[in-house]
């Protein structure tokens, strides 16, 4: 078995600059590894050589094991360099690690997906499971928010789906000029509009930690139990492996046990700011 502190080497195949400080990175192995396969909202440690690395969530298709997809924004150092790199470059990849979105066990049910800014990214890959398995599910409804117009990510994809007779799309922005004909106002608004039975709903949410805040008192003012709420949680996640022990959530470990939760198994770790 590989040792999981040890990076694989990763050529990067493929650059999409989504935002100024945003770029999606498609990576293939540069050495004799196999097909990569992994969960929908999992992540990998992505290590840029002579800086460090971070944990960066996959944003491709489980279906798709010739390469690896990452949606990277530019908030530190280390990711900056990531944003920066092009094709040919190399980069260390250590996963995937971690747990991942419900999708099998939601199966039947309608999916309610709310997510702000970046946080669309992790959960590109269940958004591909469902539409790939449409059949499988009830309702399917992505509610998506994001700064202004012009910070809107993955937009020809939301666009595509929101054409599909068989999902419904809102989209929002917290400001916007005259130019911009669609909602503004903050994400969590859209609930109350989204058309979904709350007695079978299973909800994936992931953005900024504000943002989730009002989510989950939003989805269970619809009648959402926390059971049926998921989140994100990524925080300080260092090693991966629950060694180093800067993701201490509670009795959890985030890289370990997380990112993603049932809302109800954190909700009052979840009450606690963070320092």
């Amino acid at each position: 078995m590989r040792d999981p502190m040890t990076p694989s080497l990763y050529r990067v195949d493929k650059v999409v600059r989504e935002l100024p400080d945003t770029a999606t990175l498609g990576l293939v192995p540069s050495g004799g590894d196999g097909p990569f396969s992994f969960r929908p909202g999992q992540f990998n440690m992505l290590y840029r050589f002579g800086m460090g690395e971070v944990p960066i969530s996959i944003s491709g298709d489980t279906l798709d094991r010739s390469r690896v997809v990452h949606t990277i924004r530019a908030v530190g150092s280390v990711s900056r360099a990531l944003t920066e790199l092009a094709p040919g470059d190399e980069v260390g990849l250590r996963g995937p690690f971690g747990s991942s979105w419900p999708v099998d066990e939601a199966a039947g049910h309608d999916v309610v997906i709310v997510t702000g800014g970046i946080g669309l990214a992790p959960l590109r890959p269940a958004i591909y499971h469902v539409l790939s398995n449409r059949g499988r599910y009830g309702r399917f409804v992505i509610l998506y928010g994001a700064r202004t117009p012009n910070d809107i990510l993955f937009r020809s994809e939301l666009e595509s789906w929101r054409s599909r007779f068989d999902v419904d799309v809102l989209v929002t922005v917290d400001s916007a000029g005259r130019e911009w004909g669609g909602n503004v106002g903050v994400v969590t608004r859209l609930v109350d509009r989204a058309g979904f039975d709350p007695l079978h709903t299973v909800a994936l949410v992931c953005g900024p930690e504000v943002m989730m805040r009002f989510a989950i008192p939003a989805l269970n003012g619809r009648g959402v139990p926390n059971g049926r709420i998921h989140v994100s949680m990524e925080r300080n996640m260092k090693c991966a492996i629950g060694l180093c022990g800067h993701c201490q959530y509670g009795s959890y470990f985030v890289c370990k046990d997380g990112p993603v939760f049932p809302f109800a198994r954190i909700a009052t770790l979840f009450a606690v700011r963070e320092a």
